[in-house]
């Protein structure tokens, strides 16, 4: 999941909140999913901050069924532990930039050599002795921060802001989401259009963004110049003609 959010912050003090609580979080939630999630549950709660929304090859939120919670986050904590007790005596390695390189590759073969190296420039620490990764590997761990789809179209329809859903065809939901999700992800998508928002979908995988910036890029930069920034303009004007 990969998400980008235009904010407009009166006080940067509860996003940077919203972001801890995540980080928090992270000790026992993971998945791919997180950091959209951080930015749509914050849009639902401080609706006055933010203007606009941007959502990459996702739905925001992650609906789960309430029968299968229990299973989802046994499974979840499980695996945490798992990796808790390998990682406890492992020493961290050391790689050449090139084997870096290698070894994301190999975990995301979606990514193309150049989209790998760009995240590599803030994905890898300098030591003595070549680099080292600086994620935290939990993120691909099974994500136990779960809420019902009940819930998740209560907090969708608190977001005030104009929303745009890039989809990929072969992503995020073909890629990432668990079976039982795909039956929600229909009514996510609904209310986004019921609301006027806009919903795209482009050919590519879920790494379509960075591989192929210029099929993403236009579609970004319509959404914030008809929907966000002539809004703006608009509201500046009425305001100014009632002085």
């Amino acid at each position: 999941m990969v998400c980008l959010h235009i904010v407009h912050l009166e006080s940067s003090t509860p996003f940077l909140c919203m972001w801890r609580i995540y980080a928090q979080l992270l000790t026992l939630s993971s998945g791919a999913n997180s950091p959209s999630s951080a930015t749509v549950w914050f849009s639902a709660l401080y609706p006055e901050m933010v203007d606009a929304v941007v959502l990459l090859d996702s739905y925001g939120f992650l609906p789960t069924d309430p029968k299968e919670m229990p299973q989802v986050i046994r499974q979840g904590i499980d695996e945490m532990l798992q990796f808790e007790k390998k990682s406890k005596d492992k020493k961290e390695r050391v790689y050449t930039f090139e084997k870096a390189v290698e070894r994301l590759l190999a975990a995301n073969p979606t990514l193309s050599e150049d989209s790998v190296k760009i995240l590599l420039e803030r994905g890898l620490v300098q030591v003595e002795g070549g680099v080292v990764f600086s994620r935290d590997f939990r993120i691909n761990l099974k994500n136990i921060v779960r809420i019902s789809l009940e819930q998740s179209l209560e907090m969708q329809s608190r977001i005030q802001a104009s929303v745009l859903v890039v989809l990929a065809e072969e992503g995020f939901e073909k890629i990432f989401a668990e079976p039982d999700q795909k039956k929600f992800t229909s009514a996510l998508l609904q209310v986004y259009r019921d609301k006027n928002h806009t919903v795209v979908t482009v050919p590519g995988d879920h790494h379509i963004h960075l591989n192929n910036p210029e099929v993403v890029a236009p579609l970004v930069s319509d959404f914030l110049q008809t929907r966000v920034l002539s809004q703006s303009a608009r509201q500046t004007e009425e305001q100014i003609s009632k002085l």
